[in-house]
């Protein structure tokens, strides 16, 4: 016995639903997105680090040309599994906010928090770590990164989550 016209109708439709999901989904690519492609041009390039001085974070006030710190280690450890050369620009946070605004980085770093008043410029990871202020409050701590560029962000969290660390 078949079903009644009314119940093949709506499985023809709910069928004819899912196969355009399906192939919305399909065309779609690789769901996040950038905009401007960072992930892709990063992945064995160049990665575009903003730094700014804020120790134990990130320190650049040594006689290397190399900065140092934790934030900065963390990041060197992105770079390799990006099979990325790091390129180096030292500034302000708000002179790095900008240039992340601008395209200019891909990143920012510098003991930035989850409270950090740049969120209308630039990207916040999620927080990785939590360590006290000089004050004793517990601030959770987050990289910067360039608006739109979805990929390469979530990219970042899920190495921040398997890497950043408690301090």
């Amino acid at each position: 016995m078949s079903a009644p016209p009314l119940r093949r109708r709506g499985r023809r439709l709910t069928s004819i639903v899912a196969i355009g999901l399906l192939a919305t989904l399909v065309g779609c690519g690789a769901v996040p997105a950038d905009t401007d492609d960072t992930l892709d041009r990063v992945t064995g390039g160049d990665l575009r680090v903003g730094i700014t001085h804020n120790p134990p974070w990130t320190d650049t006030s040594g006689s290397s040309a190399r900065p140092s710190g934790t934030e900065v280690d963390l990041v060197e450890h992105l770079a390799d599994e990006l099979d990325a050369e790091i390129v180096w620009t030292e500034s302000s946070e708000a002179a790095l906010a900008e240039a992340l605004n601008r395209g200019d980085l891909d990143l920012a770093i510098g003991g930035f928090t989850d409270d950090t008043p740049w969120t209308e410029l630039a990207a916040i990871t999620t927080p990785y770590t939590e360590a006290a202020d000089p004050y004793g409050t517990v601030k959770k701590h987050v990289l910067l990164t360039r608006m739109g560029e979805n990929r390469f962000l979530v990219t970042t969290e899920q190495f921040l989550r398997e890497h950043g660390s408690d301090r």
